[in-house]
Order: structure tokens, then sequence, then C-alpha cells
């Protein structure tokens, strides 16, 4: 049984098994049985159909069943924090730490114990028997395999999926109408690897990226070479190949970010530098002869002339040269066959064509509404993200006329972007979150053109975009022929955004979740946890776990600074990795305790306080449950895989700080958000920023209200149950997010 398979099955709710069964046993074996037990302890059942399967199954394959899911739940992780029994205080205080720190220079003027580490820990400072290794350099000594299972208040049903099902993923994937995140992306090239490509038309470029990516892997270049119609599609492959980014991101931005995160309180280092050398290294381009040619096949071969290439390629000029020279292109250019590539080049180098934006600019500037509108027909998607600027520019009739004659052609993830940030955009002093292409999220100014223009005509402009994706997907809706009568709508989805713009940069190993997606919560705990450092050696990697607690006047934090605060309390902080083991730090959170106090806000965070990012295979989420969760007395472990709501394991290697999840404790609500920022701490967080990405998130259009556009433009009646409807639309169906995009039709 193939094991990445079964991850790809897991991150839908499923589990995989190859070849199924027609025949069904009345007696439950024991392997089956005991299948079933240890999932219910990590927090699953399995439905049925699945059980019947799994009844079939030879022992072995029941274990690896067992074992993928352990995995993708940590299990074999080290759990153990700094602290035994956490949840009850030390009494710590910073007067310990200093005391600590000159005995640690006069060892002779002081009595106490000398640790492994080194370090001497004074009498009457730091009640050693409390703690799992050093309390003042926060070195670990201890690990345990030890974790709690079961206390979980629900159970997440099971599926089976089918080597169909898989392919019915692929297709999915393949075929999304929004670019893919982190999670989708690794089941795409998972599923590239054991399945055939299908004959489908691939929906985005970043997806087409990988699909080449792939066949080029496989040593089928000039099959992949087909799918190149543009030289931007061979900028963007090439940048990903050598980048692992899928958005063709400035080597500058990667530059400068890994330079920050290499930036550290003490001043005076130098690692900062050497990492920005080492950054600029690594992204200086080299490649063999093989590879190249292969490459200069793929631009002599695209149908485009030289002058319409050489106008794609200008605004990347910077970076077209350098790929030039890095891959020979001027060599190969003089070989026989290769006259367009020569011709491409030559009219590149010498400027022999015109840059469309250019001449757009040109027009706004004279204010020529015609030429502009013209140029801008030409290339619909360009118009859509420029429609907002131009309303402000040339009025919002003449505008939305022009962009009404082509907004057929634009594709619907479009159209909903608009829709979702009309709202904010056209508010006068109200700035903007925005995230630039490889860096964190911003705060923008408004348009100063807003100023020209009354309340009622800015609200005026923010209900036309909503009039004009509203006509044009009831259009295209009703344009779609279906035999089907009736709807079914699942409550939840009414609360889940539709997919379209923020994108998770890191791998959702459980069943993924849109950003934006509310999960609410049973009880009146909530327990962060992290863990990292799995299968490295023993060395100083300081990441740290950290809850932002939002009032309306202030800001509490909880972290390595501050254990213990009003409602939430840390369980200490590590500074290092035992050998091979990786370890863990948690966050209690009482819901009860700071709504009385008044809170309006937890933030999940996670920092890289070490020089660098957060450590790759890093492993964060949130707990909770109707039951009180436990900590153990003696070892401090905190874990059980059955109250994991959500996890996610990062990946992205420019991330120095990471919001993870917001607590809205009015509603009882997690608000699942994947927000990156710069700095070592959650104190260099930007709580506006933040806010203004809630808003962003609230004002996106729910699947459950694009669902009810598509029942009434196609005459649908929507029914109460899911069994009572032709169509029927249910949280499992959403599991799958490349199947919710297919209901942005184009």
């Amino acid at each position: 049984m193939n094991k990445q398979l079964q991850t790809v099955a897991i991150r839908h709710q499923a589990v995989y098994i190859p070849e199924t069964s027609a025949c069904v046993s009345k007696t439950l074996r024991e392997p089956a049985a005991s299948l079933a037990v240890n999932l219910a302890k990590l927090g699953f059942r399995m439905d049925e159909p699945l059980l019947h399967q799994v009844n079939q199954l030879p022992a072995p394959a029941v274990l690896a069943v067992y074992d993928a899911f352990r995995e993708t739940l940590q299990v074999n992780r080290n759990w153990t924090p700094l602290v035994k029994g956490w949840d009850q205080p030390t009494n710590e205080k910073r007067s310990h730490h200093w005391i600590t720190a000159i005995a640690n220079i006069f060892r002779e003027d002081f009595e106490g114990t000398t640790l492994a580490c080194g370090h001497l820990i004074p009498d009457h400072t730091f009640p050693l028997e409390r703690y799992n290794g050093c309390p003042f350099c926060g070195t670990p000594f201890e690990t345990g395999g030890k974790i709690f299972t079961g206390q979980g208040s629900t159970y997440k049903l099971l599926t089976l999926w089918t080597d169909a099902s898989m392919q019915t993923a692929l297709h999915d994937l393949l075929t999304s109408k929004t670019a893919l995140d982190a999670t989708q992306a690794d089941s795409l090239r998972i599923l590239l690897a054991h399945y055939p490509l299908p004959d489908v038309a691939i929906g985005m470029k970043e997806t087409l990226m990988l699909v080449i990516s792939a066949l080029a892997a496989a040593g089928k270049g000039k099959e992949a070479g087909k799918f190149l119609q543009a030289p931007g599609d061979i900028l963007r492959y090439l940048w990903f190949r050598h980048t692992g980014f899928l958005q063709i991101v400035q080597p500058s931005v990667i530059v400068k970010r890994t330079a920050r995160n290499h930036l550290h309180v003490v001043p005076g280092n130098s690692k900062a530098q050497k990492a920005q050398a080492a950054s600029k290294a690594r992204l200086k381009l080299k490649y063999g002869r093989k590879e190249a040619r292969m490459v200069a096949g793929w631009i002599n071969d695209m149908p485009l002339s030289a002058e319409k290439a050489a106008e794609q390629m200008h605004p990347k000029r910077e970076i077209w040269v350098r790929y030039i020279r890095a891959l020979r292109l001027a060599e190969f250019s003089h070989r026989p066959g290769m006259e367009k590539l020569a011709r491409l080049l030559d009219v590149f180098y010498h400027r022999k064509y015109e840059v469309w934006a250019g001449k757009l600019e040109q027009a706004r500037i004279r204010h020529d509404a015609a030429t502009a509108f013209g140029l801008l027909q030409e290339r619909p998607g360009q118009f859509a993200r420029a429609l907002f600027s131009n309303m402000l520019w040339f009025g919002k009739e003449d505008t939305l006329q022009a962009f009404g004659q082509v907004k057929g052609q634009v594709p619907a993830r479009l159209l909903l972007t608009l829709n979702s940030y009309a709202e904010n955009y056209f508010v006068l002093k109200m700035p903007r979150a925005v995230k630039p292409l490889g860096g964190t999220a911003k705060q923008v100014k408004p348009n100063q053109l807003l100023a020209l223009y009354p309340d009622e005509q800015r609200e005026a402009m923010a209900q036309g975009i909503e009039q004009v994706f509203l006509e044009s997907m009831f259009d295209r809706y009703a344009a779609q022929p279906t035999a089907s009568r009736t709807l079914f709508i699942d409550p939840v989805l009414q609360m889940m955004p539709m997919p379209v713009g923020e994108r998770s940069e890191n791998v959702q190993d459980l069943p993924s979740a849109l950003m934006g997606t509310r999960f609410s919560v049973p009880g009146n705990q909530v327990r962060l946890f992290m863990q990292w450092g799995k299968n490295l050696p023993a060395q100083h990697l300081d990441m740290d776990l950290s809850a932002a607690i939002v009032y309306e006047k202030k800001t509490e934090i909880c972290n390595f600074g501050n254990l213990s605060i009003t409602g939430a309390r840390h369980s200490g902080d590590i500074r290092a990795i035992p050998n091979w083991n990786g370890t863990a730090e948690y966050i209690d959170i009482d819901i009860d305790v700071l709504q009385k106090a008044g809170a309006r806000y937890a933030v999940f965070t996670c920092n890289a306080y070490s020089h660098g990012a957060i450590s790759p295979n890093l492993v964060t989420g949130w707990m909770n449950s109707a039951h009180r969760m436990q900590v153990d007395a003696d070892t401090g472990v905190a874990y059980d895989p059955s109250c994991v709501e959500h996890q996610v394991r990062i990946t992205q290697s420019l991330t120095k700080g990471l919001i993870f999840g917001v607590l809205d404790m009015a509603a009882g609500e997690i608000i699942w958000l994947e927000q990156a920022f710069n700095g070592q701490t959650v104190h260099s967080l930007n709580l506006k920023t933040l806010q203004l990405q809630l808003a962003k998130l609230q004002a996106r259009t729910t699947v459950g209200r694009l669902l009810e556009l598509k029942a009434q433009a196609q005459g649908l009646t929507i029914v109460q149950e899911a069994q009572d409807a032709d169509e029927a639309y249910t949280k499992e169906w959403a599991r799958n997010i490349a199947a919710v995009t297919q209901l942005l039709t184009d």
C-alpha cells in the first residue's frame, strides 16, 4: 500500500485502499477491529463501506494504514515540554534568571546544582524538580514517547478512497480555477508521480508549472514544451525549478528577506551579511548544455511573433537578460533551425517592440478614455485588475460600460476578487492589507483619488462592482445545462469563503481548510502546540510559540518572557533541541476567563527566535475538546491527537513569524488564518494589518452565497435535507477545495 497516496487520502479525511473487494464478511476480523479501536483513540472512525474493505485487508496492510495516521498526527515525535505539570505555576521570576546569570560568573560564591548543560542553578531559585531541562538556558534533558489519546469530544468520519478517487482528485487539481495552495501542490506532485497525466485543460499557470516539472523529471522535455506557449510560461518554469516559488518572486525580495531573517536582537553580529551573500550565491544561474538546449528549443517553437514575445518579456527584462546569458541562448541561436530564436533575441536586445503598458499609461495621462478602454479591452484580465483605479480616473459609468463589453471574457476568480475587495477599497480613510509576491502582509494607504468623490458616489462604485459580478455569474450559471431540480446547501458553507486570493504557503496534513474558515470551539479551553527539531542533531534552535490577547485598549502577550497571564499559560521556553527527537511547547487558553476579562481576540503565532527562518517541518496548530484536556504531572506532555482541530507543517523557507489562527472570543470560533510577518517575536506583529486582513476575509463571497446564486440562475429549489436533493453540497464535498473552485465557471 503506497504511503504517499495514503497521505493524500488522509488530507481528504479518507483511507486509500487500491483494490476493493465485492465480498462482504459478516465477521469482523481482529486486525480490522484493532484498527477501529486505535483510530478512535486518535479521533477518527470509519464509515461502513470503509470498514468492510479494511476487514478484507491482510494484517500488514492494516498496520500500514495505522502507521500512516500516526505519522500524519506526529504521534512518534517527542512532545515533552520544559516544565512538568506546567498547568500549575512554578513561580519562576525574572530575578531568578538574573541571580543565575551572576552565579555562573562568580561560581565560587554560590551554592547550587550544576546541570548537564554546565549551568549552575543557585539554591532557592528555580524549583529544579519541576523541570525537564535547564530553566536558565532552555536546554531539554528528558524526552519521552508518552502522549494522551481519546480525550477528543468528536470523531472525524473516514471514507473509502480507491484509485478512481485518486484520479478524480488529480483531475480536480489540474482543472482548479484558482492557484493551488501548498497542500494541493504537494498532493498534485504525488499524484502525477503515480498516475498518467489526463487529457484535461489545465486551469492555472502555477498548476502548469508542476505538470511541466513532472514531465521534465520523467525525461519528457519535448512533451512538456507543448504546454509552453509564451515567454512568461518558460520563465515561470525556470524560476520555479531554481527557487521553488510558483510565482516569479524578484531575486532582491528573496535576498532581503533572507538577510532580515538573520538579524538578531544582539547588535554587531555578521550572520545577516553572510546569509545575504549565501542567498545571492544560491540565486546564481547555472545550466548544463542539455537543459539549455531544451529551453532554447522551447523558445524557438513558441507560436508568438518575435515582437509579441519580446513585449511579454519586457516586464521581467532584468531576469530575462540573466537567463539568456546563463542558458547561452545567443550561442544556440546561430544553429540551423533556430532562426525564430535569433529573431527574438535581436528584437529583444534592440527593443524593436512597443510596450502595451506604456501606451496605456500615455492614454491615461492624456485622459484619452476611448484609447485607454480600447487597449484594456484587448486584455480583459488586465482590465479587471485595474478596474478600481480606472473607475476613479475616468468615472464609474464610462469605465463599467467599457468593462461590461468584455466581462464575459474575464476569469470568474477575478470577478469574485473584485466583488470581495470593492467593499473596503472605496472607503475613504480605510487602508488595505496587501501581500507582495514573496513578502509579508503590509498596509497600503487608500487611493488618493477617493477624496474627489462624495460618500454616495463611492458607495455607488462598490455597488456597481457587485452588480457586475452578480450579473456575470448569473449569466454563466444560466448558460449551464442541468437536469437537476433541487439543491442542498450545508449551513457550514455559508461561513466558508471562496478559495481565491490568499493561499496557504504551508502544508496541512490533516483535512485542509480554506483560508478564513471558522472552527467552532466546543468547550472552554483551547491548547496551542508546536513541535520542531525531529530528525535533527542536538543544537541551539530556538522557536517560540506565543499568544497575543487583544483587548479594547491593550494587548497582553503570553510567550517565553511572560509564561502566565490572565487566561493563558505557557509550558516554558525551550531554546535548544535534543538529539534527533525534537521538542515541544504548549499554551493553554481559558476562554471563560478571557471573556470575563473583556478580551476580544487571541492571536496564535510562532516565530524563529534563532537566526534564520522557522525550522522546516515544524508542526503547529491547536487542540480543543468539550472535555477538559489533561497535562501530565510527571512529564508535562499535553498532546492528544484526538483533540487536534487543525495543524500546519512549515514548508515556506522565508517565514520568520507566522499567525496560524485567531480566536474570536465573542463568537467562540477560531478563524483559520495564515499570515507571515517579520520579526523574532510576537511583539513584531502589526495588529492593524491583522485587523485589515480579517476584514478582507470577512468581505469575501462565501461558497454558500455562490450556490444560492447558482440555484437562482438555474431555477433550482433549495431543500433542507441532502438526501432529498439532486445536487447536494455538503461540508464533505467542500473538503476537496479544487472541486469547490469549479463553481467559478468561465
